[in-house]
This record gives C-alpha cells, sequence and structure tokens, in this order.
C-alpha cells in the first residue's frame, strides 16, 4: 500500500498518495486550481505559473503542478496576491497572442480564452507585441500558427513522451521561447507523422488540420460533380458531445441525415471497407500462416503508425499488412466498383472522407493510392471540419430523425464499428480469422483479453484449423506510438536473436485510444473521454445482428460482381499498397522498401 500523505487545502483536510502533486490533491477536493499548461493526461511542464499557491512556511508562490505534498501542508490556493499575480501572467500572455478569437477553430474551446474571461483580465494592460511569425503550411494535415502559441509545452510532451516521434521541441529562452522543428524546416520537412495528437492536446488554436472545407463546399455546389461521403467508425460516437449530447450515444442515422442535408450525392459509410479490409488482411494472416509467410502481420489501418513504420522501422515493412486503410480501399471502390454500378464518369467523381484522424489527410495524398486511374480520396475532412460544416448549415443536429445512408457500400457488420477503439481491429480479425480457419463461428465473439486502455496487450487464441489441429495465435495490441516503439523493438530483438517473432498478428494504432482519440477528434479530450467513446461502440457492436465481417452481405456482393474473391488479382492491385524507408531527419521518401503485393505474389 502507498504511503498517505495528509494535508490541507484552503482548510479543508485530505489524505493522498505519497507523490501526488498539490494541484492533483486540490481536484480530489474539488478545488480547481486555475492552469493553463497542465494537462491530466501529461507530464507537466510548470511553463506558465497561472497554477501557483501559497504553502505555509515556504517562500514565494509555488507551481502547484509540479510540486508534490509533504505531510502536514498547509496550502491556500485563493488569496488577493495569488489573483492579482495570475491575472498578471495570463495578460503577459495576451500582449504575445495574436487575439483572432472570433476567427479562430478553437473559438469557444481556446482555454486561454476561457481563462481570461473567468479572471476578467485586462487587454490593454500590456502593449500588444506579437511578432509577425509565418504559419508552417508544410505539412499536408497539420498547420502550425507561431502567432497563437503560448510555449506551454503540451504539444512537444505529447510528441516525445506519448508518441515518441520528436517531431517538434522548445527552441531559445525566455520572451524569446517558442515551439518548433529541426532547423525550423516545417512539420511537413521533419519527422512528424502527421498523428495531429499535438492539435488535440494544444489549448489555443496555435496547431490545427489543415482545412479543407471550402473545397468540400465548392465540389458539393458544382453540378458537374458527383460527391460521394464516407464516415469513419468513431465518427458515429463522437458527434453527440459536440451537439449537446451525452457522451458515448451513437448517432449514426443523424450523421446520416446531416450528410444528406449538407448536400452530398451520395453518403455511404466507411464501415463497409472495415469489413472488406478485414476480409483481405485476414486472408492475408491465413495464407502466410499456412505457408510459412513472415510473421508477424501487422496491421496498416493506422496512417501515422504507417509513416511511423517507414521513419524509425523500415526493417519490419515486410511484417506489415500490404493492405489499404478502409479509407482509401473506400475511394478505390468508389472510383470503380461504385462507379461501374451506377453508370458513373469516374472522372467526375469527388470522394470525400469524414476521419477521427489528421494523418488521413497525408495518407490521401500519398503518391501510390490512385490504383483506380484516379485519386481514391480527394478530400479528407477531421471531425472537427465537419462540426463546422453542421454548424455552418445552420443543422440541428441533435433534433434530427434518423436517415439511412444509400445502398450498394454502406452496409456494416459489428466488427467494423469496433475498428475505431484500440483493439478492435484485432478484435474484428480475430472474429473472421476464426471462421476462415475453423470453418465455425467463435462461440464467444467478445474478446474482453484485447479490449480496453492498457498501453500494450497480449492473448494467446487456440484455434482448431481445419489441417492444422489445433493451432495457437499470439496476438498484440499497442496504441500511441511509443507503446508502438517498445513493441516493436521487442519484435525486431526478436527477429534478429532466433529468426522469428512470438508474435502471428499485431494491431498498431498511432493514437491513444485508437480513432477514437484520433489527432482530428474535438480539441481537449481526456483519455477517459476516449474510453467512453470506445464503449458507445463496443455497445452498437453488441447490439447488431451480424457481427463478423464475412457476414456483410455487401462485401459479398462486392466479391461476387467485382473483386471475385479475397487476395485475387483485381483485390491486389486495387485494395493493396507498398511502402517506403523515410529520412528520419525529414520524413521524404528515400527508398521503396516493399513492391506492390500482387507484384511479389506473382
Amino acid at each position: 500500500m502507498s504511503k498517505q500523505i495528509q494535508l490541507t487545502i484552503d482548510g479543508k483536510e485530505i489524505s493522498v498518495e505519497a507523490g501526488t502533486t498539490i494541484l492533483e490533491a486540490a481536484r480530489q477536493l474539488g478545488i480547481l486550481i486555475p492552469s493553463l499548461c497542465y494537462h491530466p493526461n501529461l507530464r507537466p511542464t510548470a511553463s506558465c505559473g497561472v497554477c501557483v499557491v501559497e504553502v505555509a512556511g515556504m517562500p514565494g508562490p509555488k507551481r502547484s503542478c509540479c510540486t508534490p505534498v509533504e505531510a502536514g501542508m498547509k496550502v491556500a490556493t485563493n488569496s488577493r496576491q495569488l489573483r492579482s499575480l495570475r491575472k498578471t501572467l495570463v495578460e503577459l500572455v495576451l500582449s504575445n497572442h495574436a487575439t483572432e478569437c472570433p476567427t479562430c477553430v478553437a473559438n469557444g474551446k481556446c482555454e486561454l480564452q476561457d481563462l481570461a474571461n473567468a479572471m476578467g483580465v485586462d487587454f490593454d494592460r500590456f502593449q500588444l507585441i506579437v511578432d509577425d511569425k509565418p504559419i508552417d503550411e508544410s505539412s499536408p494535415s497539420v498547420h502550425r500558427d507561431p502567432k497563437k502559441c503560448i510555449a506551454c509545452g503540451r504539444c512537444v510532451t505529447v510528441c516525445s513522451d506519448i508518441q515518441s516521434v520528436f517531431a517538434i521541441d522548445m527552441v531559445n529562452r525566455g520572451f524569446e521561447v517558442n515551439v518548433n522543428t529541426f532547423f525550423k524546416e516545417g512539420l511537413g520537412q521533419s519527422s512528424c507523422v502527421n498523428c495531429g495528437q499535438c492539435t488535440v492536446f494544444c489549448p489555443t488554436g496555435a496547431l490545427r488540420e489543415r482545412n479543407e472545407t471550402d473545397d468540400v463546399w465548392d465540389a458539393i455546389l458544382d453540378p458537374g460533380k458527383i460527391v460521394v461521403v464516407q464516415e469513419a467508425p468513431s465518427i458515429r460516437v463522437t458527434l453527440a458531445e459536440e451537439f449537446g449530447m451525452e457522451m458515448g450515444t451513437v448517432t449514426v442515422g443523424k450523421m446520416y441525415a446531416a450528410l444528406k442535408k449538407i448536400g452530398f450525392d451520395y453518403v455511404f459509410d466507411t464501415n463497409f471497407t472495415a469489413d472488406l479490409t478485414i476480409m483481405e488482411e485476414g486472408t492475408e494472416l491465413i495464407e502466410r500462416v499456412k505457408g510459412g509467410g513472415l510473421l508477424p502481420l501487422i496491421t496498416s489501418c493506422s496512417p501515422g503508425w504507417v509513416k511511423f513504420m517507414e521513419t524509425y522501422f523500415p526493417d519490419l515493412a515486410g511484417h506489415t499488412s500490404t493492405c489499404k486503410s478502409p479509407q482509401q480501399m473506400f475511394g478505390t471502390m468508389v472510383k470503380t466498383y461504385f462507379a461501374k454500378e451506377k453508370n458513373l464518369d469516374p472522372a467526375k467523381i469527388v470522394s470525400v472522407s469524414i476521419m477521427p484522424c489528421t494523418a488521413k489527410k497525408f495518407e490521401a495524398r500519398r503518391p501510390e493510392m490512385c490504383d483506380s486511374g484516379y485519386r481514391d480520396v480527394d478530400y479528407v475532412l477531421t471531425t472537427r471540419e465537419f462540426v463546422r460544416m453542421i454548424k455552418e448549415a445552420k443543422i440541428d443536429f441533435k433534433s434530427l430523425p434518423d436517415e439511412s445512408p444509400d445502398e450498394l457500400m454502406a452496409s456494416y457488420t459489428g466488427a467494423a464499428t469496433i475498428f475505431g477503439a484500440t483493439g478492435g481491429v484485432m478484435e474484428a480479425a480475430i472474429r473472421s480469422a476464426y471462421f476462415l480457419l475453423a470453418g465455425k463461428n467463435l462461440d464467444n465473439l467478445d474478446i474482453q483479453a484485447v479490449r480496453g486502455l492498457d498501453g500494450i496487450k497480449e492473448a494467446t487464441l487456440t484455434i482448431p484449423a481445419q489441417g492444422l489441429g489445433d493451432l495457437p495465435v499470439k496476438v498484440a495490441v499497442a496504441h500511441g506510438l511509443d507503446n508502438a516503439r517498445t513493441l516493436m523493438d521487442k519484435v525486431r530483438e526478436q527477429i534478429r536473436a532466433t529468426g522469428k517473432s512470438e508474435y502471428a498478428f499485431i494491431e498498431i494504432m498511432a493514437c491513444p485510444g485508437g480513432c477514437v482519440g484520433g489527432g482530428g477528434q474535438p480539441y481537449g479530450s481526456v483519455i477517459a473521454d476516449r474510453a467512453r467513446r470506445g464503449q458507445g461502440l463496443y455497445r452498437e457492436d453488441k447490439g447488431m445482428a451480424k457481427r463478423q465481417s464475412h457476414e456483410n452481405p455487401g462485401v459479398t456482393l462486392i466479391y461476387e460482381k467485382f473483386l471475385k474473391h479475397p487476395g485475387s488479382e483485381i483485390s491486389h492491385k486495387l485494395l493493396h499498397t507498398c511502402f517506403f524507408e523515410r529520412s528520419l531527419l525529414n520524413g521524404s521518401c528515400v527508398k521503396e522498401v516493399t513492391k506492390k503485393h500482387a507484384e511479389h505474389h506473382n
């Protein structure tokens, strides 16, 4: 049992574990000390000083976010001196901050704005000295506006501690301190993997997604264009919290209705190609298991992870599934299968995806993602961009009656829905791989061992494989790239030492919590929010009549009419891809490390 420390905060006694900070102890009492750089899921940087408190017997105010409790401490969190000091600190921050609140994407969600309003700060007390720093537009996914940066350090912490990418850092000292990339070359020329976690943790809107809403509106309003939209699994469970509904509520019918009101010509669902992905990836896994191919097979649904692999672990590229992500599979099918079935000119089709992920913008622009002869996906909107479009269209989302999507590419199973949570792709794959190997369905489709928010999860399943006997299959799941690095280091060491790994199949998601915690999700979410979103997806899965990807009638039909069978020649041409080795310094392509699986297969 941990040692307990007793102290008094604002006259209230409390006992907490040793190592707890004053700020954390105060929150346990329901006392909210004002803060700006602090985030409950990040290591404290103590950059802003707003969270200062007074401790009896200690000289000067103390930063509560990084000051551990001591036995007998008497802490005061609210005094005239503290109120004046905090107000001055916030006014100083504002003096070097571009106050463009009405037009800022973080307006209404900005922690600096909230703090300034609560404290009643004087905007004119200090002279405004905002430097005219250029916006970093070098990344296809994330825009960085240094004029709005308050040097809180959150983005640097999440990039280094949680993602272990180290694309950005604090440079200079004192009043000149700022966030920048190596050699100040811009995010697009850095080791950034486009995951966008920096945008979620940024308190002010200094980091945001590349905005594509105007491009999508232009396409919708062009009578010569046929605009088709898909939505990732996690979108249906994130919209609720943005429109005053209980977090974790699945709003799939309202989501479809909003998209139709906005004006999309066809409303489909990425869940359809999530099921398709499982059929292709499951077949790939089985071929490797039966044929002695490279194991483990590692999922390729997360583009942030894929670029991370290409940068830090290109030697494991051959272990990564050649399957495109569901987003890219959908884009390819829209401009081939859908166009053929509807007798449409694919050149007139504009393929739009709504994703929880900023890295999907990068993925859509990878030069190899055009196997149909056209770009698979033309525009990618994050959840935040979609919410802004709904609000711009003056749609009362909460009151919308549920509607259905269009036919052909919208049917899905529960297995597709749980793609949005960490462990979901693994669980969906196991359900269908078991069927394909054993010739029967699992008795219990709820695979609890791969669920939850542990950084790395492992499980061993025994599958009664036809012709192979009882087949033990060890799997692992990692979310957050620092956890992925730990797992990949282990796999690399095992392969170098013995020529093989203990794992058969590995799922990796770049973002903590999986897609429910993606870099394009609402600002300011904490891990607990991501867990509640994931629970909503599991509830939808549990209530569906069909919960396994091989049961999706639309997927069965697309193989019958177009793709022939999983792993066919046309499937390899349209649904599979290749990978590159990237420079650690600038992330640019250096050389191809895998060929098209179709070429390798033939």
